[in-house]
């Protein structure tokens, strides 16, 4: 059967100041999903949910990372310049604000969901998971604690990765450890 012949007429709606394009639509889809999951679940729930697809995503990125890299690990300098990267490339504005042997602490200036973000926190677990797990999958460990988000209602992000467990960690931070299952994939 052949292919259906393309439209090619110029009609008045194509010329539309609309403004709806294929990174707001899919912003928007992500916002009104996380929206929906927050209020039928709750917040708590609607996190989780989004934290499994923030892990999936971060194994993949740190994956191709690696690959990029030739390496099997990331050392502490890399993970620090691989995570900005990573939002950069997304349209985010993270910078580091401070790095030491015991924690990475980062700056965002713009979320890569733009102002899509605005009221739905779960969204930031896709950074936390995402960050949490090419920390933890190279280093052994990371603790995220999002100090401060957009989604909140802040005009800017700081989230820190901590590079060691600590006995008295903020009750907020998420836990990430090594998978050796996967580690070297």
């Amino acid at each position: 059967m052949p292919a259906p012949a393309a439209d090619t007429r110029d009609s008045e709606v194509a010329h539309l100041d609309v403004p709806l394009e294929r990174d707001v639509f899919l912003r928007t889809l992500l916002r009104e999903l996380a929206g929906t999951l927050q209020d039928v679940v709750g917040l708590d729930e609607a996190s989780g949910y989004i934290s499994v697809v923030g892990g999936a995503i971060g194994e993949q990125i740190d994956h191709d990372y690696r690959h990029a890299l030739a390496v099997d690990r990331l050392t502490r300098e890399q993970v620090a310049d691989v995570l900005v990267d990573l939002k950069r490339r997304i349209r985010g504005d993270f910078f580091i604000l401070e790095e030491t042997e015991d924690r990475i602490v980062f700056g965002n200036r713009a979320c890569p969901f733009g102002d899509r973000v605005r009221d739905r926190p779960s969204l930031c677990m896709m950074t936390s998971n995402v960050f949490g797990y090419i920390a933890a999958q190279n280093l052994g460990y990371a603790g995220v604690e999002l100090e401060r988000t957009i989604a909140q209602g802040h005009p800017d992000c700081r989230v820190v990765v901590h590079l060691r467990p600590a006995p008295d960690a903020e009750p907020n931070t998420r836990e990430y450890f090594r998978r050796d299952d996967d580690a070297q994939r």
